[in-house]
């Protein structure tokens, strides 16, 4: 699952194109239908977002949601999501990931 920089989280609504990379003129990658990003995962160029605390936490509904988490660890996800905005300078789909990932272990 990818966050796109409209976001959105990406599953099944790319498309698929060719782009110029650092190691082939010609490389396939995907594109998110609804805003029309297109993705170089070779050269690691994929957009990182950084949100402020209330749009995260938006995303982080919306994850929930669709990954379909139990009410009782959306507190916690939450929660983890609060500490790691705190934290650092992570980019806001690290965050949700890692939180998911603490979420889930404990």
């Amino acid at each position: 699952m990818i966050l796109c920089e409209c976001g959105e989280f990406i599953k099944k609504s790319t498309f698929k194109d060719y782009i110029s990379t650092s190691q082939n003129p010609s490389t396939r990658t995907i594109g998110h239908e609804k805003c029309g990003l297109i993705f170089n995962f070779v050269d690691d160029n994929v957009s990182k977002k950084y949100s402020s605390r209330k749009r995260l936490k938006i995303l982080a509904m919306k994850f929930a949601e669709k990954n379909d988490m139990e009410r009782e660890l959306i507190g916690k996800f939450l929660l983890e999501i609060d500490r790691l905005k705190s934290c650092g300078n992570m980019s806001d789909q690290k965050i949700i990931l890692e939180a998911y990932r603490r979420v889930w272990i404990s």
